[in-house]
């Protein structure tokens, strides 16, 4: 009865292509809004106007209109289509890059910043994945999304010092607007036209789930989970690129941290992964976590005393980083009712980017009127508050989304009633309209042979 999950079906060659494709341009605008982190703390303190909070705006402000247009732009692609949407935002996010590259002062690149943010396409592209491939093979094209921002997140902190080494600010800022135009050709060359537009509830928001999601207690402790950490990241990186350079460590030289720290991160993360998500014990790892990124910081602001010893904090906080940027998402996919994944990660996205917005707001602030070492004391606090938030937490239960097409059958009353009688099948919402079941199923217990048969039936 048992297996670790319905067997792997193969995607053809249209969702091969369309899923490299979309992962590719989330990768591409992504790399190009995180680029600008490990150099512009110091770079920018040569722009005219400059000043530690208006630095802070800078970085973060894209996060401001990310978080506004987000949920509207994806509800948008469902009456005018998806790629009309995504091209208008990644020429938007060309139009900032532009006018960041030929700002004459702080408030020029601030302005830049905050329409690279206007770009936001990412509840459209989720929803154009959605509709360019199955159900039981979305959750790999939507996974392949999410190895893509890690990998943008990474490159960031090598290529930034390398590109502002050879073209200062101006020439990052163009080499971002050369990125938009490569997902501008990725989106009219590579990515397939969908057949039809459909809503996909596990995908992209809806909005009469909004008051439901917002209700949840556990997805509201996850919102600001994902806040918090934005929020911490993005402030740390006021402060980092100084740090470095109180060590001695030239900019152009700082990917030589970076790189090493990313790779061993990467190793570190894996062991606490396979605890969270394969043993069961999600809860104790996610605590753990927290109380060592709350020792991360604080390590990094009173023991960074060489490049040896700042580098070994960020291993610390990157490892940290890395690991809830994998395991938040799933514990929102575990904790939404069955049907309301798409909105609770609408919710989740919206937190995330609010976040990064603060975190260059109020890190800048800070760091203005108290000085650079009093950022990681104020991320050490929040997080600290998260985790008082957080320890009264429900450990999520392992039960995950599963999608089945159902057709006609999707009028028939008792439909829902059978589902559930299967061994497994948890929650069960049946959308007429859409033709298909949203489920959410016990991985470890479900019998999946009686679930296929059902599907095969249909």
């Amino acid at each position: 009865m048992s297996r670790s999950g319905p067997p792997p079906i193969p995607m053809t060659a249209d969702e091969r292509r369309a899923s490299a494709g979309l992962a590719g341009i989330f990768a591409l605008r992504m790399l190009g809004l995180f680029l600008i982190l490990p150099v512009f703390a110091i770079q920018a303190r040569d722009i005219p106007g400059a000043t530690p909070f208006l630095i802070g705006i800078a970085i973060g402000i894209y996060g401001l209109t990310q978080a506004l247009f987000q949920i509207p732009f994806g509800m948008l692609s469902d009456r005018i289509g998806r790629k009309p949407v995504i091209l208008g935002g990644l020429v938007i996010f060309f139009i900032g890059s532009i006018v960041a590259a030929l700002a004459t002062d702080i408030h020029g690149v601030i302005l830049g910043r905050l329409l690279q943010g206007s770009g936001a396409i990412a509840a459209a592209i989720m929803a154009l994945t959605a509709d360019l491939t199955r159900e039981s093979v979305r959750t790999r094209a939507m996974a392949g999304i999410g190895i893509s921002i890690a990998l943008s997140f990474a490159l960031a902190l090598v290529l930034g010092p390398i590109v502002a080494h050879w073209g200062g600010l101006p020439g990052l800022f163009w080499f971002i607007a050369a990125l938009a135009l490569a997902g501008i050709l990725i989106l009219l060359l590579v990515v397939p036209n969908p057949v039809q537009t459909s809503l996909h509830r596990d995908a992209e928001p809806v909005a009469s789930q909004f008051r439901g999601v917002l209700a949840e207690a556990e997805l509201l402790r996850l919102d600001l989970g994902i806040f918090t950490l934005h929020l911490t990241m993005t402030s740390l990186f006021l402060v980092v690129p100084l740090f470095l350079g109180d060590q001695g460590l030239a900019p152009v030289d700082h990917w030589l941290v970076y790189l090493p720290v990313l790779v061993l991160s990467i190793g570190a993360m894996v062991p606490l992964i396979i605890q969270a998500e394969g043993k069961g014990r999600m809860k104790p790892v996610f605590l753990g976590t927290l109380l060592a990124l709350v020792l991360g910081l604080l390590g990094l602001n009173f023991l960074g005393t060489s490049v040896l010893t700042v580098a070994f904090w960020l291993f610390v906080l990157i490892t940290i980083f890395n690991l809830l940027e994998a395991i938040l998402p799933s514990m929102v996919s575990k904790v939404a009712q069955a049907g309301a994944k798409g909105t609770a990660m609408g919710v989740y996205s919206t937190s995330q980017f609010t976040g990064a917005f603060l975190g260059g707001l109020i890190g800048g602030w800070i760091h203005q009127h108290w000085g650079a070492h009093a950022v990681p004391v104020f991320s050490a606090l929040a997080v600290l508050v998260w985790f008082l938030v957080a320890y009264g937490m429900r450990p999520p239960r392992q039960a995950v989304p599963h999608t089945i097409p159902v057709g006609d059958r999707a009028s028939d009353p008792s439909l829902a009633e059978a589902l559930l009688a299967i061994p497994g099948v948890e929650e069960v919402l049946v959308v007429a309209e859409e033709g298909v079941a949203y489920l959410k199923v016990d991985k470890d217990r479900v019998d999946w042979a009686r679930l296929d048969a059902f599907t095969a039936a249909g």
